[in-house]
């Protein structure tokens, strides 16, 4: 539904510190593999919903949004499916910088 949105925030918060802490840090952390883990990610998923009809290009863009029960049902998916994934690669992408 949008567990997606979840790495894509999260790509967007470490974007945004890759180029706040500047390049000699970013390199030295490793920083744009996990932006491009994150990005691509994100975008693999976005495909997805997309494809399956979950994501639609007219108000309200996400289809569980529609009903109220619906939207319960989307917000357990980001908490669950979509921390798991966001935390998955982030831990990934830690054991590979070590």
């Amino acid at each position: 539904m949008a567990c997606f949105l979840v790495p894509g925030s999260e790509a967007v918060v470490t974007t945004i510190v890759q180029k706040a802490i500047g390049k000699e840090k970013a390199e030295k952390w490793k920083l744009r593999w996990l932006n491009t883990m994150l990005w691509g990610g994100f975008i693999l998923l976005a495909i997805e919903h997309i494809w399956h009809g979950e994501v639609v290009p007219w108000p309200p863009f996400l289809t569980a949004m529609k009903n109220p029960a619906d939207t319960a049902a989307m917000l357990h998916e980001m908490a669950t499916h979509g921390i798991a994934m966001a935390v998955i690669v982030t831990i990934a992408w830690i054991v590979m910088v070590a």
